[in-house]
């Protein structure tokens, strides 16, 4: 590789792109999601099992192993991927989101962002510096720079100074990186202000990052005010570096954003609505609490090839969590990440094979019909 990744699109359709990203531990086929391993794992699945889904890069949070078990141990014990068993890639998050869901506990001034563990209340400063040296230690094949996460609602004038402070933290981190083997990406912010989210692009793109991401939405804004920021973050990122849509993954999401041109995706959806009960299918969300599937022979969804899907009834499923077993929350991880990677690979496929919108069509109205699930 000339650089520590590199990236290349096979097809287009439109702005959907479909490629792969070549890391340091494996190529990754583009569009890709990764599931959210925030403390070096994905609650309720084992490493092994995700690589046999198709997962090939993960996210870890740099915050969260800052604090325990600590970036130098992980460093001592061959890295993040190695520390944790996984063998494909990790992309870690530097931290900025916490800025906002520990709002409470933290303090942003310039120089950065001043913690009070969530742990135990020590103390941690987190800096552009600090972030890409505790992200260079976990060996993250994809680093993030700090930013700060605009909190919605945000006025004007509160998303400008967040957003030109991140400018500033992207020009640091970029400054503070000593690794030639990891890559390290820059961050949009700008809230829900087109004017602000051009302003930060402008910015951001300015920079020469290996890759770019649109931070700051599914935060709490109207979906169509998220979409429109979507598709206006993506419209504005260099089309030769892979494009990140941070947080956003509601498949319905998913299948938009592959349609702007995005290349990688997190969220912690599919693993959160599990442990809740929730389990996603092509033709919507089912929530296997409710006592209609109390007697219900069938899969969580026909024709699904996980090992839930292929062995477990409703019904058993339903008695799992209603008693409060620890399997009916692997047995429900397990199909939704299944369902995402395949959901991820039809949209590869599709964008290959020149029928993206003819996809993206259907699979929205398949996910909008409810003809087998029902809302929780």
């Amino acid at each position: 590789m000339n650089g520590p990744i590199e990236f290349s699109v096979s097809a287009m359709e439109g702005d959907a792109r479909s490629g792969q990203i070549v890391t340091p531990h494996g190529a990754i086929a583009t569009p890709a999601f990764m599931p959210v391993g925030t403390r070096a794992a994905v609650k309720a699945m084992a490493p092994d099992e995700l690589w046999s889904m198709g997962y090939r890069m993960v996210l870890a949070n740099a915050y969260h192993l800052a604090i325990r078990p600590t970036a130098e141990l992980v460093r001592e014990m061959g890295g993040v991927a190695r520390f944790m068993g996984f063998p494909g890639a990790v992309l870690t998050d530097s931290g900025g989101f916490q800025a906002m869901s520990l709002a409470k506990i933290n303090l942003i001034n310039e120089e950065g962002i001043r913690f009070r563990s969530h742990l135990d209340g020590a103390p941690l400063m987190l800096t552009p510096e600090s972030a890409i040296d505790i992200q260079e230690q976990l060996g993250a094949d994809i680093m993030m720079a700090l930013d700060e996460c605009t909190p919605f609602p945000a006025e004007h004038r509160r998303a400008l100074k967040s957003l030109e402070l991140t400018a500033r933290w992207a020009e640091r981190s970029l400054a503070a990186r000593k690794s030639s083997t990891q890559a390290l990406f820059g961050i949009i912010q700008g809230s829900i202000f087109e004017d602000l989210r051009k302003m930060s692009a402008a910015q951001i793109t300015s920079i020469t990052f290996d890759g770019y991401a649109a931070g700051g939405l599914s935060v709490g804004e109207p979906k169509t005010a998220m979409l429109e920021m979507a598709a206006l973050s993506a419209s504005m990122m260099p089309r030769d570096r892979p494009r990140y849509l941070m947080g956003v993954g509601t498949p319905e999401d998913l299948v938009a954003a592959v349609g702007m041109g995005y290349d990688l995706f997190d969220c912690v959806l599919p693993t959160r609505n599990a442990r809740n009960g929730s389990a996603y299918t092509s033709d919507g969300r089912i929530s296997i609490k409710q006592s209609v599937h109390a007697r219900d022979p069938r899969p969580l969804e026909v024709g699904c090839g996980c090992r839930t899907c292929t062995r477990l009834s409703r019904a058993y499923l339903r008695h799992l969590y209603i008693s409060g077993e620890i399997l009916a929350a692997r047995a429900l991880t397990e199909h939704n990440l299944y369902f995402y990677a395949r959901l991820m690979a039809g949209m590869q496929a599709a964008i290959a094979s020149r029928t993206y919108r003819e996809f993206a069509a259907g699979t929205l109205a398949r996910l909008g019909s409810g003809q087998s699930a029902e809302r929780d």
